[in-house]
Formats: C-alpha cells, sequence, structure tokens
C-alpha cells in the first residue's frame, strides 16, 4: 500500500476543494452564509485532527507518472 500526507494533498488541490466545498454546503444549506475560505481552513484543521500524517491507500489510487 502507498502512503500519502492526506493534509498535503488537500493544501495543494486547495482551490478546487474550497469550491466543491462551497457548493456542497449550498446544496445542503442554501440559505448558510459561510465564508468559504473559512469553511476550507476548518476542514483542513479537521482532516489533520482525525487523519494521520501519512495515511495508507491502496495502491491503485496512487498514479506516479
Amino acid at each position: 500500500m502507498a502512503r500519502v500526507k492526506i493534509e498535503e494533498i488537500i493544501s495543494y488541490l486547495d482551490g478546487d476543494i474550497q469550491k466543491a466545498l462551497e457548493a456542497a454546503v449550498k446544496q445542503v444549506a442554501p440559505q448558510s452564509e459561510i465564508e468559504g475560505g473559512t469553511l476550507f481552513r476548518a476542514f483542513v484543521r479537521a482532516v489533520g485532527r482525525k487523519c494521520s500524517t501519512w495515511e495508507r491507500v491502496p495502491d491503485h489510487y496512487v498514479d506516479v507518472s
């Protein structure tokens, strides 16, 4: 199994993940007035608390090309 730094991956993809997170919140709670950047930073911190620095994932989820 491969190991990945999940927080680093999320930070690397921050723009796309932040937009996706904002879209999901608007879909689930359309009246919500949460600022996207604040939500994203809280999400990254929560991932850091729930996941290990290095997470093991099946090799077929990683393509090193």
